[in-house]
């Protein structure tokens, strides 16, 4: 859990955090801070699908407003950036911004690159990247093939800054090195840290670091309650405003798996205090989170005052709310951390958690100490949650887990298991976009979407019935999900 801003790249999470990626049983034994060494993150015998620390890092990266960023891969590995031109100026737009675009180029390595080296190629991408963007900064993606040659990106760099005369930011988050893609967030804000983010020459008491995805402006009116400012990070900010980010009074983050590692060193190396508790997902993690941030920036007097406030505000509708839902089943499917955000929301609105399943599990946190995690906090409120599994996107397996719970619904944070969801006939709600379940008016947004969403349970019902799916009746029929971590043998 240590952090060194002198070393060329962060430890990958497995090492870091024991991070893991599967997991079947009782959320209490995940969360039990004695179980850290005995659930180890292994391979396993097959795989439907995978995803990369690479595309992590673009979310950071990919939307700094007067940066560009040279991914140094062959072209299949810069396939999604059309679509993250078209995410830049949405966000945008609804922050009320003025629109931007990515400003991304890709050192396109061939075959006899892989073998030679691809330097002299990386060199004129960053040269064309420069002469076409003028950007402040240069962000360098490394990717699998350049990582297995070889090539001296720290060199590259330091040589081409003395050239161009601004930064040239290594990302080390080839796909290869860590099974936790989220490792790519730690990558780019590791080269954040140790490249652009600057000591503070003043502080800001009002000023609150929120280090988020793209997405619309919660954050201002929550925190404009107490009478501070957030300040969001990274997407969505310039150059000149992530080096000033240490003048903060504090940080916070909305999930602990986006988060935890630069909030950390914030806190270490620049003396940022990062707030501690869950994110404000739920009533009573608002409240949390509010208090704590209300005593680094001066605001204990008027905090109580605001939170009565706004618990009074949407009585109305939550009880409304817990009405329509109360008992009817839910599971989530959605990263680490973030997942427990969303389970917090749901404990509110009085539904019943059947299940869980994220991406990934770090056994620990940045920072953070043994036991103090959000899975704790979410079973303080919610209680015991029996059917809790730890899954990288293997559709192969979490059928069965939605099969053997039979939710009314699924909450999902990536677009692509909603479709599961709806071949199974159960409603699927997508929350890719966070911020709108932040805060006292998540809650009564989420529930009102959750409310409506069930009236499409008739037609799904019906295509279900229509629907195949492509696995054999072995596995249909096949009790344990985790079969195959298990290996392909294991009867």
């Amino acid at each position: 859990m240590s952090f060194d801003l002198a070393q060329t790249e962060v430890t990958v999470r497995e090492k870091r955090l024991k991070s893991i990626i599967y997991y079947q049983g009782k959320a209490s034994a995940l969360a039990d801070p004695q179980n850290a060494d005995k659930f180890a993150c292994k391979e396993r015998s097959y795989s439907q699908c995978s995803d990369c620390a690479q595309m992590c890092a673009s979310t950071i990266t990919y939307f700094v407003r007067d940066a560009a960023v040279v991914v140094h891969s062959p072209m299949g590995c810069f396939a999604n950036t059309p679509l993250n031109d078209t995410q830049f100026r949405n966000s945008a737009l609804e922050r009320g911004q003025k629109p931007d675009r990515v400003r991304v180029i890709c050192s396109n390595i061939s075959e006899k690159d892989t073998v030679y080296g691809g330097i002299k190629k990386l060199e004129a991408a960053i040269s064309e990247a420069y002469e076409r963007f003028h950007p402040s900064v240069i962000f360098v993606h490394s990717s699998c093939a350049a990582g297995v040659v070889g090539d001296d990106l720290e060199g590259t760099a330091s040589d081409m800054k003395e050239k161009l005369n601004i930064p040239i930011i290594p990302v080390y988050c080839e796909g290869f090195k860590s099974k936790i893609w989220s490792s790519g967030f730690d990558a780019a804000y590791h080269g954040i840290l140790k490249n652009i983010v600057k000591p503070a020459e003043k502080k800001q008491k009002d000023l609150v670091n929120i280090f988020n995805f793209l997405g619309s402006d919660t954050f201002t009116p929550l925190l404009g309650k107490l009478g501070l400012k957030a300040n969001y990070l990274v997407p969505l900010a310039d150059v000149r405003t992530i080096e000033k980010m240490s003048e903060a009074a504090c940080s916070a983050h909305i999930c602990e798996t986006l988060g935890s590692y630069i909030t950390d060193v914030l806190e270490k190396e620049f003396d940022v205090p990062k707030v501690k508790t869950p994110a404000p997902f739920g009533i009573k993690w608002t409240d949390n989170w509010l208090r704590e941030v209300a005593s680094y920036t001066g605001k204990e007097d008027i905090v109580e005052d605001v939170i009565a406030s706004e618990h009074q505000r949407i009585q109305k509708d939550l009880e409304e709310l817990r009405k329509s839902l109360s008992g009817k089943k839910i599971y989530v499917f959605a990263g680490d951390s973030y997942a427990h955000n969303i389970g917090s929301v749901v404990a509110d609105l009085g539904m019943e958690l059947v299940g869980m399943t994220t991406l990934h599990h770090d056994m620990y946190s940045d920072g953070g100490e043994p036991g103090k995690d959000t899975l704790t906090e979410l079973l303080e409120i919610h209680g015991e949650i029996d059917n809790f599994s730890v899954c990288n996107k293997q559709p192969y397996q979490v059928l069965k887990l939605l099969e053997k719970t039979k939710p009314d619904v699924i909450i999902v944070r990536h677009m692509n298991m909603t479709i599961l969801g709806g071949k199974l006939g159960i409603p699927s709600l997508l929350e890719g976009e966070t911020n709108i379940s932040a805060g006292y008016d998540g809650v009564i947004t989420t529930g009102k979407r959750i409310k409506n969403l069930m009236e499409t349970r008739g037609i799904l019902k019906t295509l279900a019935e229509y629907n195949e799916f492509p696995y054999t009746d072995w596995w249909r029929k096949e009790e344990n999900p985790l079969y195959f971590e298990k290996g392909d043998k294991q009867k």
